[in-house]
Formats: structure tokens, sequence, C-alpha cells
């Protein structure tokens, strides 16, 4: 039998013993806790950033978003780096205190989520509704997607509360509010066993493929971002964030794994050129057409998903976490987006809708598409930047006090 002493002494243990303590370990591990991971607030900042860009109808700047050079856009950085950091915040408390306690700071998350929702739902009704009377023109609301509200504002309002109505722009967070409803379960899951949680994930994806699951909207349609397919980004985001990108570190220095990633950007890249440039679609095979044609983001293509790991591979490879200009200036107004990701998503959402009526009423050329996309970027930044000194005072203020802040010091996204 082998004692405390031995095993504080390095000794080696029985077989039996190890094998049961091994058993009774959890599935998942956690990094120490320790300073904030800025590749993760840099690229949900990108993200923030595109997705306003390619809000803005016909914009010129979008030419510069990820979407024009492959199959996948801002969308899966934005869902994956969620799945990410919501595993890695709650998972420790998983961890540390149980099922029901982080079941219910999730929940907690889950409706300042809603409330977000529901007041960007308000005020962007408000906004594309004074527009199109002070212009007068009833086209807004028609393009904006909200004369069922207009029409029937009693039945339209209960349906956006239970997220089967929305106006254009406004598909994220529903996903978003679904997914993290189903993260405790999520987390349950992965600490009983990380890999077999991945695993059930993709055979929902697989059969929401099969049997064509999906969420209805009103007033018809299905919904913009399928939950049941888009889980499977969020849940690899999990498992990553829980030891599976730690596991996967072989694969990912390996020059074999650089050169695939290499050769589905490439393909991909040249797929969309024939998008831009339909002159160039004799070089796509008919059987290739065929086969890959229609590729739905809806329902999360496959070839989407693998646009994204193969960006996000080759990002991983190249980028390491102690990166230097993380640090600088130069990158912070990034940061600082993704670190505010919910406001300044829901701030976007009002400014693309405000350059769509500047693009419409004042001038829709070149040079006016980059002032309006610069601005916007520039209140963006401004706002994150207010958020942030906001949260430091505060954070300051409740270290003073004696009694304290739990939730700001627990901290939370």
């Amino acid at each position: 039998m082998s004692s405390i002493a031995d095993t504080m002494a390095g000794r080696p243990r029985a077989d039996g013993a190890a094998a049961r303590d091994a058993a009774a370990a959890p599935a998942i591990t956690l990094p120490a806790v320790g300073e904030r991971e800025l590749r993760l607030d840099l690229f949900r900042g990108l993200a923030l950033w595109l997705i306003f860009l390619d809000h803005l109808p016909n914009n010129i700047l979008a030419w510069f978003t990820i979407r024009n050079y492959g199959f996948s856009d801002a969308t899966e950085i934005f869902i994956f780096i969620s799945g990410y950091t919501a595993a890695f915040v709650y998972g420790r408390a998983m961890l540390q205190s149980g099922f029901v306690i982080a079941g219910a700071r999730i929940m907690r998350r889950v409706w300042q989520i809603y409330v977000a929702h529901v007041f960007l739902f308000t005020i962007f009704l408000a906004q594309i509704s004074y527009v199109a009377t002070r212009f007068e023109n009833p086209l807004y609301t028609e393009e904006m997607g909200i004369m069922d509200f207009l029409k029937q504002p009693d039945v339209t309002i209960v349906q956006a509360l239970i997220l089967r109505f929305r106006p254009v722009n406004m598909d994220v967070l529903p996903l978003y509010i679904v997914l993290m409803l189903f993260l405790p379960l999520i987390l349950w899951l992965m600490k009983w066993r990380a890999d077999v949680t991945l695993v059930l994930s993709a055979a929902l994806y697989a059969a929401t493929w099969y049997f064509d699951f999906y969420l209805s909207a009103y007033p018809n349609g299905v919904w913009a971002f399928n939950p049941f397919a888009w889980q499977l980004l969020f849940v690899f985001g999990a498992w990553c964030a829980l030891g599976g990108a730690r596991r996967m570190s072989a694969i990912l220095s390996s020059n074999v794994t650089l050169g695939i990633c290499i050769a589905y950007l490439a393909f991909a890249f040249f797929v969309t050129l024939t998008w831009h440039f339909p002159q160039l679609g004799f070089l796509m095979p008919k059987w290739i057409e065929k086969w890959m044609y229609p590729i739905t983001k809806t329902d999360l293509d496959v070839l989407r998903f693998a646009h994204f790991l193969a960006l996000a591979a080759i990002t991983v490879r190249f980028l390491p976490k102690r990166w230097p200009p993380l640090r600088s200036v130069w990158l912070r107004p990034l940061i600082v987006c993704g670190q505010h990701s919910l406001e300044i998503f829901c701030l976007g959402v009002f400014l693309a809708f405000a350059g769509h009526i500047v693009f419409a009423e004042v001038a829709g050329g070149a040079a006016m598409h980059f002032v309006v996309s610069l601005a916007g970027i520039l209140i963006m930044c401004g706002m994150a930047w207010v958020i942030s000194w906001y949260k430091r005072s505060a954070d300051k203020g409740a270290k003073k006090s004696p009694i304290g802040n739990a939730d700001m010091a627990g901290g939370s996204l």
C-alpha cells in the first residue's frame, strides 16, 4: 500500500490507486487563474468590426472582410470565441462549486443577454420607425423586416419576446441566448467526458442535416442561424477551452496540418473568386459545383466549418499567446472592443442602420462609405473605452469597500 508520504515524496503509486484516481478525476482541465487571453479579445473585437462593416449595405470597405475571400465570415469567429470564453469562465465554477451554482451564474448571464436583446429590439424598432416617418419612405420598414410589427404589433411583440421575430441584423443574440441556455448541460457532460460531449455535438449536427431539424421564425421561415447546427462550433470552442486545444497541440504544430490548411484556404479563395468574377466559372468542374453548392450559412455548412478551422489552425500556429504586439497601443482598440462584446455588438447594429440611412439619404459614394465605416468603428472604440474606464473605477471602489463586490471579483464576460 502507498501512503500520503509516498505521494508527497513523488514515489510511484500502486496501479489500482492510480487507476481509481484517474477515474475519479474530472474529464476537463482548466489553466491556472492568470492574466486575460488577449488573443481572444483581439479576434472577438475584430469580429465585431467585421460584422459592422458587413451590415452596412453595399459597403465598399466590406471587401476587406473575410467573407469575400473564403466560405466563413465573422460570425464563426464570434460564436467560437463565445463558446471558448463561456467555458473558460463558467467551467471553473462548475468544477469548484458544482452544477447548481455554475448553472445559476450562467442563467444570470443568459438573462443579461436576453435583456440586452429586448432593449436592442425596442430601440431598433423606434429608430427604423422614426427614420421611415422622417424621410417619408416606408421602404425602410420593409427592408429592415418590421412590416409585420406595424401590421400586428401585439402579436409581433410576443413573438419577439420568445425570439421568433427579429428585424434584419438581429439574429446573432438569439442564437447566443439559446446556446448559453444549454451551457450548464454542456459543461456537466464535459466534466464527465469532454471528448464524448464533442462527439455527441457532432452527432446532433449530422442529425440536423439528415432530419432537417430547425426552429421556425415569425411570420414565416426559419432562424437565420440554426442552433441545432451552430451548437457544434460553440461546443467545439468550449472543448478547446477545457483542454482540447492543448491535446491537439501536436496536430496543430504539424507541417502536414499547415499544408492542408493552406491548400484548403487557397481552394476556398479560388471558389469565391468565381462568385465575384463569373467569367472564371468555366474553371470550376461541374461535378464539384454539384457536390459543393449550396454552401448554406443557416445550417453551418461543413465547408464553412472547415474553412474556419483552417483559419484558426494557422492563427494559433503563427500568433503565440505572448505575441508582443498584443500589448501595443495599435491593437488596443480591437482588444478593448472584444472585452465588451455584448455592448459593442448592440451599438454596432444601431450604427449599421444609421450608416444605411446616410448612404440612402445623403451620399452613397466611395468617400462616404469610408467616412461612415471609419466613424462607426471610432464610435465603437470610444464606447468600449468608456465602459472599460467605468468598470476599472467600479473595481477600485469595490476593493476599497469593506464588503466588496463578489460579482466584480469573480469576473464575467
